[in-house]
């Protein structure tokens, strides 16, 4: 994928008349940071290249932070050097600038669930 980490694709099955695969990597993507730390950098020794990801995608964009929530932010529970006023900044203009949904996943286990789920609910919505 050009951008993000994971998107979804349906692939043909005439039985249910789908005659071709239905790929939607253009259309809706889950860009995925193990933690506070590898988004940090993202935020500032990549950030060129991290908003350019973002702004070459024009569907629906989510970030998914595992291993943290938005508290760990305020209290500055990770170890870079970035404060978390600018930590707390970058995050809130790239979700306006971008339109970008962000989830924080405390236990990365349910990150699984959570992009199924996110995946499923999308094809149904636009199946409507």
């Amino acid at each position: 994928m050009s951008n993000g980490d994971y998107s979804f694709y349906v692939p043909s099955n005439p039985a249910l008349n789908i005659d071709r695969t239905l790929d939607f990597s253009h259309q809706i993507m889950v860009e995925r940071k193990a933690n506070l730390e590898e988004l940090s950098n993202n935020l500032t020794t990549s950030r060129s290249r991290f908003q350019e990801e973002l702004a070459t995608f024009n569907g629906k964009k989510y970030l998914l932070i595992e291993n943290a929530n938005y508290e760990d932010i305020i209290n500055q529970k990770y170890d870079t050097k970035l404060s978390s006023k600018a930590y707390l900044a970058s995050i809130h203009a790239f979700n306006h600038r971008y339109n970008l949904e962000i989830m924080f996943m405390p236990h990365r286990e349910y990150s699984p669930i959570w992009i199924y789920g996110t995946f499923v609910y999308y094809l149904k919505n636009i199946m409507r």
